[in-house]
Order: C-alpha cells, then structure tokens, then sequence
C-alpha cells in the first residue's frame, strides 16, 4: 500500500507517499480500504513539531477516515464490505494518512448513504468535537441560548447544525464574507468579528462553545447569563482561568475529542434526518498532500479540507 510520512519536522514538503507494508488487524479491529481521510489543522502543527503529541518523526499523520471494510477477522461489530467512518485511536498513532488501515471497530460507525465518503470523512473529529461540548458537556436543551465562535470552521458550522437540531437559538462569530454560509447552516445570528465586537453585542448566553482560543476565552465570560457555561476546544482547562469563571458564577471546561460510538451514531442519525451536513472546501489526491497541507496552513477555511484515495 501506499502511505504518507515525515522523516523531519518541516512545511509541507516533508510529507512524502512510500510503499509500506499493509497493517494486521488485532482482535476487535477491522482492516478498512481508505476512500477518504479528513485533514484538521492539528496535524498542521504536528507536522511542523509545534506540538508534541506523536513524539519525533518518522510518523503517519490522521485520524478521519471513511473507507470499505476489507477483513473483520475477530469482532462482530462490523462485516467485510461496510462502509464505515470515523476517528479511530486519537489521540494516539493511527497512522490514517494511508490507502488501508487497521483500526478498532468501536471507534467507526456505519456511513449514512446520504454522504460521499469525502463528506464522511470531514465529519468525525470536528462532529465528535461539538457534540461532545454541545450535547455531552454543555447539556444543551431546546431554547437554550448558544454562541458559537468561529461559526465558518470545521468545528463551527457543524456545532451551529447540532445546536439547532437540540432546539437552541444560535449565534455564532464569523468574518463577513461567511454570513451567507453560516447563515445556510442554521444560525440565527451572526456577528461580523471583523466589524463588531462579540463581547459588546450579545448577553445572555447559556452556552459559549469556543473554537477560536486566545483572549477570546476569557472575553467571553461578560456575555454568559449567571450559571452559563463556556467549553473551549481549544484552550487548556487552566486552573486559574477555571476559577476566574467559577468566581463569576459561571463553569468553564476544556474539551479533548476522543472516540465515541455513540456520539459517531448519534451524528449519522442527524445526517440521516436532513439535520447535519459537512461541508468539504476541496478535495485533493492522496499524493498531492502537500498541497493540500499548505492551504490548511493558511487557515481562515470554510468547513474541511480532504484527501482522496
């Protein structure tokens, strides 16, 4: 098979196809022909050594996949010929970046036929992720006010659509040229960044669901209503910042995505029922990655970005 590694630290250019030897299958996990994998901007900084997370090179890159199921020689989760996606093993190596993969079968769902398998490939880290913090931690319920920041993301225009489908009243942040887009995926309200200051247009939030970081965390705590809660994809669960929060009546937390069967079927129901799509920038060839990463270095995207098999 086919596979992408590094052998440095470096810009897109480290990442280079070689022939590798196809993965075994331990029990209870499946060996999957990749269609599709999903790129995020965390293998962006761990391709760049920004972030340590996978130890020095030589790695595989990638988590999101959506493939056919090709040997299922010791689980009955899954049978030779499902169509499958998901997240499986992060945040360990799960070595996706690949034309075949052994992953556990836990950690996939059956496709919704609904979704090409680029579609389904986009979906299940930034979906585990706002589900996660919308319906796991947040406990969002219908009327439920929620402030979505960076609405026009991967995370964010899918965290819009499951804030919806739980009955709230969305707001979310975005640059002006994505209203239109955001707007297409539910929200209610969209404040210009670029123009507004959120922290000044809005009050009253029960949820504050953070995809961007930075100072944007702690300006957020004047617009939640007293009790309201912030969950931040992005920044660390800081003690201080915990208890800046909890001092003002409010509760803060700091979400890692992991695997999750439950949520992967809960987000394919909501594809199934017309609720939830992904939206796919670009796709590129497997063996143009490099390409495909330095566009994921530039940041400000509309959705993902994916690679074909």
């Amino acid at each position: 098979m086919r596979a992408i590694t590094q052998q440095a630290f470096g810009g897109p250019e480290v990442l280079t196809a070689v022939d590798a030897p196809e993965p075994r299958p331990l029990p209870t996990e499946v060996l999957v022909r990749v269609a599709a994998i999903g790129l995020n901007p965390l293998e962006a900084r761990l391709r760049a050594g920004e972030f340590p997370l996978l130890g020095p090179p030589p790695f595989v890159l990638g988590w999101d996949i959506s493939g056919v199921v090709a040997e299922a020689p010791q689980t009955w989760r899954l049978r030779p010929g499902d169509e499958v996606f998901g997240m499986p093993l992060f945040p360990r190596v799960a070595n996706a970046y690949a034309e075949v993969v052994a992953a556990p079968a836990l950690h996939l769902a059956r496709k919704p036929a609904s979704l090409s398998h680029a579609e389904a490939s986009a979906l299940p880290s930034v979906g585990l992720t706002a589900w996660q913090g919308l319906v796991d931690l947040g406990d969002v319920t219908e009327g439920d006010r929620v402030l979505v920041h960076g609405g026009g993301g991967g995370v964010g225009h899918v965290a819009i659509q499951i804030a919806k489908a739980l009955g709230a009243y969305v707001i979310t942040t975005a640059g002006g040229s994505k209203r239109e887009f955001v707007e297409g995926f539910g929200a209610d309200e969209v404040i210009d960044y670029t123009a507004v200051d959120f922290a000044e247009a809005v009050r009253d939030i029960d949820l504050v669901l953070d995809t961007i970081g930075g100072d944007t965390v702690e300006r957020s705590l004047g617009v939640l209503r007293p009790g309201g809660h912030l969950v931040t994809a992005v920044a660390e669960e800081g003690s201080e910042l915990a208890a800046k929060f909890e001092a003002a009546g409010m509760r803060f937390s700091g979400i890692a995505v992991d695997p999750d069967p439950v949520a992967l079927r809960g987000l394919a129901d909501l594809v199934d029922q017309g609720k939830l799509r992904v939206h796919v920038q670009e796709t590129f060839p497997f063996e143009r990655v490099a390409d495909a990463h330095r566009l994921l270095d530039r940041g400000h995207l509309r959705g993902k970005l994916v690679l074909t098999v």
